[in-house]
Order: structure tokens, then C-alpha cells, then sequence
């Protein structure tokens, strides 16, 4: 008697994300062991990330690491400069970059803090006075020469513009006092309502240091490297109170902090988390939000020798985790959390980024090695990058029997003559069964346009969906399932797969 087919149907594979954290086994099929190169698209597919167009190329850069700081300044009349460091140098524009470092000005490393604040944009990095670019100058000058500038300024690690001050931390040889600027005024130090505290009595651990200063719903929160002080009325810091304190997690540095405008998510040793309050509530609830790669997160931070930074693009919804020494990037989606409020993660790979920056026009730019990038193409600066999904073990609910297995169907959207590389591989082994197909052309054209030169009713042609079944072979109690293909200027999305096997005997 023949035995009846089983199959799993997988909606949307690797909607919830990567998940190396619980044992593969107990995983649903919505998780995948592997996602690289990939977003969580607005359908909640796996989908190719886009990669980048390189807006310049100049020798400027020399054999640097590449462009290490970005910054969108946006003047008050409108006026759009862009600002960025690397090779020791300061830089504006982005089709041409042009070297405005000031002249008798030493630079030896670009780990420069960049912020807007009335009218200028000002820099800081530990050990180095402070500079400031103005748009009616055009130029970037040291702050003690601009004209109006008091007092000493700071020379810290980190800026926070925020309240109508700059808020200033992280010295070489002080980690518990903020300085903060007049009102309205960045490059006044002394006299007016400017000011320090030193919060050395307040960690609530006994002792900190201050990595990072952020704003968020009128309070000013103040990251240690293991634990997090919270002050509310910093609109007149004179008189601001102690709100909240936070033991035992912290910030791992500067730039691994970000706003999404509801929350601040930053990177503890813990893993990436979420500071989710409001004025309301009094106590600060932490979010796990890397809870399903928290491990391989550890291990990127244990491993890592540069600057790890979080991004936030409200164009693209995701959150973006950068080790750039290892050339790593997870990214978080923020329109899906899972329900225990954890995101959905992918891993970018071959990019290597070392800053990025968000623009008013709802653009991301990416600081690389040749210059500047736009994330907008399917290729990273023309060249091709792999794609690859693959599934935790699949038991079919059942892990003693033996499984046979008979088809795969694998649902694409768009791709349009991608080659896709379908792989199986039975009993947790690495020795994965291949088959490769090439995808049909696209005739989208056709509908799009009429006979006339007109959009034409049919311009969400069902063409774009691709349904491919292929034979496969071999027997093991659990299968593992991936799909490989290069992406080379065209997007592609994993819509569904659909696994038929024959059960066998009891092993």
C-alpha cells in the first residue's frame, strides 16, 4: 500500500527572524537559522537588503579605514550641508568631497560626535578642542576661534544637543562630570546659565563612567558603562532632579545608543535593549530586544576592535547593530516585534560599513572605504552580494521517523533571472543536497505599459510571483531547508515553502 505524502507548508520563512539562541529543535519554522543579506520586508518576507551606490570617488581618503563620521547639517535658512570625517580630515559634500580641516590642527583619529545645534554644527572627540561649522562661514574652525566664543571648551567625548544646550561628557581624566553650555549658545563656557554636574554619588552601583547622553520624553538620560541615571527638568538644569536610577545595565560606548523617537535602544553587554518609559510611569521597564541572537551578539562585542554603533532609519523601519572591524551587521526590524517584544533580526554581511546617517529627504548614507554610499541599488557599489536562508532542523512533528523527501516548492517574488540554489541536508549535517534554477524573465513591462505610452491597469502584474518544484532525495529523521541566490541589481523575497515527505520506519 502506498504510503501517503506528509508535507510542511513554511508561510513567509524567516518571518520572525534568526534565532541561535534556543536549541533547533524546539524552534518553530517561522524562525530560521540563517538569514544574511537580508530584511524583513513591510509583507514580513525574507527579502535581499539593498546595497549601495557610491556617490564619490577622490584620492582624499588616501589608505585609510574610509569615511568614519557622517552628518546632515541643516541651517536655518535652509541650506543643506553635508559633513563627514576620515583619513584625519574633515570633510563637506558627497559627489565631491572637499578637505575643510582647519589649518595648524593636529588630527589623528576620526571618532568625531557630530550634532546640530543653532545654526552649527559642532564636533567633539576625547582629547581634541572642540570645532564648529557655520553656514554663513563656510568653514570649519576651531571653538575658542570663533568670535564669540567663552570660557574653556570641553574637550569631551561625547554631545548632547538637547534642553537649548550642548551637554558635553566623557573626559580623559573624568568620567562623572557633564558640562553643559549656555542657553542657546554652544560656544559659551563660562558666565550665563552655564554649568557641571558630577553624578560620582549617584551611580547606583557606586562607581561608573559615562559612555553616552541622550534626551528622551523631556528627560535627560545619562548611560554608565554598567548602569543608567535618569534626570527629569534638564530644560533648566540648575535645578534638575535625580528621577530614576538603573543597576547592572548599561552602554558598551557612544555610538551603540539610538533614538527611534518612541524609545532609545542601546547595547548593553547583555545584548541590544530597549529603554521603554513614559512620563507616567516613573519606573523604566528594559526590553530584550536581541533576546534570539543574543549569544552571537556576545561573541561580535567580545571579538570586535572598533567603533560599534547603532543606526535608526524610519525610511527602512529597521535598527541597524554595526561591528565594523568584523564587517557585521545585524538588523533589527521594528515594524513586527515578536510578541515577547523581542525584534525580528537579520545579519548583513560583505558591506562593511563604518558609520551611517539618516538625511531630512528620508535617505540613508553609509560611510565606506572608498567614500560615501547611498543604501538604495541592489548591488554594493556594482558589485553582487549572496542572499542565503536557511531553516532550523524540520521534524514534520514527528522526530522518530524516518522522511523521504519527495518535492520542494519554493514561492518567490520578483528576481527576475536570478539563479536560486535550493539545498537540503538531513540529521544536523553540513553536507547539504543542491539544485540550482534560474527564474524566467520578468514580463512585467509588458502590462505596465499600454500602446499608448500609458500606465495601464496592470502594473501589479501577478508575474512577479514564481512557483518552482524540484524533486530532492535522500532520508534522515530531520531536514534542514536553504535557498542561496546572488543578488546583482534586482530585488527578490521568499514568500513560501512547501516540503513533501514520505514517512518511513522508526529509528
Amino acid at each position: 500500500m502506498a504510503q501517503q505524502l506528509q508535507s510542511i507548508t513554511i508561510t513567509a520563512p524567516g518571518f520572525a527572524g534568526i534565532n541561535t539562541q534556543d536549541a533547533p529543535l524546539a524552534q518553530e519554522p517561522s524562525f530560521a537559522a540563517v538569514a544574511d543579506n537580508c530584511i524583513i520586508d513591510k509583507e514580513g518576507r525574507i527579502a535581499a537588503r539593498k546595497g549601495y551606490d557610491l556617490l564619490n570617488g577622490n584620492d582624499l581618503l588616501g589608505s585609510s579605514a574610509g569615511v568614519e563620521a557622517l552628518h546632515e547639517f541643516v541651517a536655518e535658512d535652509g541650506d543643506i550641508t553635508f559633513l563627514s570625517a576620515g583619513n584625519n580630515k574633515i570633510f563637506t559634500g558627497t559627489t565631491t568631497m572637499v578637505d575643510v580641516s582647519p589649518g595648524s590642527y593636529t588630527i589623528t583619529t576620526n571618532n568625531w560626535k557630530i550634532v546640530s545645534f543653532n545654526d552649527h554644527a559642532f564636533f567633539f572627540q576625547r582629547g581634541y578642542e572642540p570645532l564648529l561649522y557655520s553656514d554663513h562661514a563656510g568653514t570649519v574652525e576651531k571653538m575658542s576661534a570663533h568670535a564669540h566664543a567663552t570660557g574653556t571648551p570641553p574637550q569631551g567625548h561625547e554631545v548632547l544637543a538637547a534642553f537649548g544646550r550642548l551637554w558635553v561628557a566623557d573626559f580623559t581624566a573624568d568620567k562623572s562630570t557633564i558640562y553643559w553650555s549656555d542657553l542657546l549658545n554652544g560656544t559659551h563656557w563660562s558666565g550665563g546659565s552655564t554649568g557641571s554636574i558630577d553624578i560620582t554619588k549617584v551611580w547606583p552601583t557606586g562607581y561608573d563612567t559615562i559612555v553616552a547622553l541622550a534626551a528622551h520624553n523631556g528627560f535627560l538620560v545619562i548611560f554608565g558603562r554598567n548602569s543608567i541615571v535618569i534626570y527629569s527638568g534638564a530644560d533648566d538644569p540648575a535645578t534638575m532632579t535625580l528621577s530614576d536610577t538603573i543597576s547592572n545595565i548599561g552602554c558598551v560606548n557612544r555610538d551603540a545608543v539610538v533614538s527611534t523617537g518612541r524609545d532609545l535602544i542601546f547595547l548593553d553587554d547583555s545584548g541590544v535593549r530597549s529603554l521603554a518609559r513614559t512620563i507616567q510611569e516613573k519606573s523604566a521597564p528594559i526590553g530584550d530586544v536581541s533576546k534570539n541572537v543574543n549569544n552571537d551578539i556576545k561573541s561580535l562585542f567580545a571579538a570586535e576592535t572598533g567603533n560599534i554603533s547603532l543606526h535608526y532609519s524610519p525610511q527602512e523601519a529597521f535598527v541597524l547593530l554595526n561591528f565594523p572591524v568584523l564587517a557585521v551587521v545585524y538588523a533589527f526590524d521594528t515594524r513586527f516585534p515578536l510578541q515577547d517584544g523581542s525584534y525580528r533580526a537579520t545579519t548583513w554581511s560583505s558591506i562593511s560599513p563604518l558609520a551611517f546617517t539618516h538625511t531630512v529627504n528620508d535617505k540613508m548614507y553609509i560611510g565606506v572605504k572608498d567614500g560615501i554610499g547611498e543604501y538604495k541599488t541592489y548591488t554594493d557599489n556594482t558589485a553582487s552580494y549572496q542572499l542565503s536562508y536557511f531553516s532550523h532542523p524540520l521534524s514534520f512533528g514527528n522526530t522518530s521517523n524516518l522522511k523521504f523527501l519527495k518535492k520542494i516548492n519554493l514561492t518567490t517574488f520578483d528576481g527576475a533571472e536570478s539563479t536560486v540554489v535550493l539545498n537540503w541536508a538531513y540529521d544536523y549535517s553540513g553536507a547539504y543536497k543542491k539544485q540550482a534554477y534560474t527564474l524566467p524573465q520578468s514580463n512585467v513591462g509588458q502590462y505596465n505599459i499600454s500602446e499608448f505610452n500609458t500606465t495601464a491597469e496592470y502594473s501589479s502584474s501577478i508575474s512577479l510571483i514564481n512557483r518552482q518544484k524540484i524533486n530532492a532525495s535522500g532520508q534522515g529523521t530531520v531536514v534542514a531547508i536553504g535557498a542561496e541566490t546572488t543578488i546583482d541589481g534586482k530585488p527578490i523575497a521568499i514568500q513560501e515553502i512547501n516540503i513533501q515527505a514520505l514517512m518511513g520506519r522508526i529509528v
